[in-house]
């Protein structure tokens, strides 16, 4: 692999592993189980040599951080059956 796909693979488990400070920010156990299986995946593929499987298997965790940033909504139940959302703009990320 060259450096500027290694450079590549490593920014996006980054960019995960903010994604996910962020959007599960208090949330111990999702923070865990989060990193647990960002973690998994890249050492599942870590023998994968070929450069186009490599650019197959970036651009489809740049769409899974895409999606946690922006559809996972963090809420807390301010009163029984009303809920107020803590999840701020992570769009911007």
């Amino acid at each position: 692999m060259g450096d500027n796909l290694r450079r590549k693979v490593l920014r996006t488990f980054k960019n995960l592993h903010r994604t996910r400070m962020v959007t599960f920010q208090d949330d111990e156990h999702a923070l865990q189980v989060t990193r647990n299986k960002i973690n998994e995946e890249y050492r599942k593929y870590k023998n994968v040599t070929n450069s186009a499987a490599i650019e197959e298997l970036i651009k489809f965790a740049e769409e899974v951080e895409h999606e946690i940033r922006t559809t996972v909504i963090q809420a807390v139940e301010t009163q029984p059956g009303t809920y107020s959302n803590i999840l701020k703009d992570t769009n911007n990320l």
